[in-house]
């Protein structure tokens, strides 16, 4: 039986620009498409950390820092915006087992800070610590 898995991510990029008139689409910087595993035109979905909205689009490489959302997904995710932007592969368990996920960690200008192979719980911010 196959199965539905994480294949890569990129967690937390911030939106770069919307555009209703663009064709489809979004533009990802090609370093984070490498980074995460994706394939151009492949499918991804995209989960807008900010005010919660949820899509499914497709990859377009573009330039170093670009995060840009293109076409009818311009009315639901907005410049400055964190997004979480994940595909997908259906494989056995048995191809499950030995496969880790690419998780890429960007900074607030979608450079990467960290490549990870699994899914983590962040520790809790101590605001009395800060």
């Amino acid at each position: 039986m196959l199965r539905h898995f994480l294949l890569g991510k990129i967690h937390r990029a911030t939106v770069t620009r919307a555009d209703v008139d663009y064709v489809g689409s979004i533009t990802i910087d090609i370093d984070l498409v490498e980074a995460a595993g994706f394939l151009e035109n492949e499918k991804i979905d995209i989960y807008d950390v900010t005010n919660g909205a949820r899509l499914s689009t497709y990859v377009i490489p573009g330039k170093r820092g670009e995060i840009g959302i293109n076409g009818a997904a311009a009315h639901l995710v907005n410049p400055g915006d964190l997004v979480i932007i994940a595909n997908y592969g259906w494989m056995t368990e048995a191809e499950a087992s030995c496969r880790k996920p690419r998780v890429v960690h960007v900074d607030a200008r979608n450079r990467i800070v960290e490549l990870a192979h699994q899914e983590r719980t962040p520790e809790p911010v101590d605001a009395a610590a800060q």
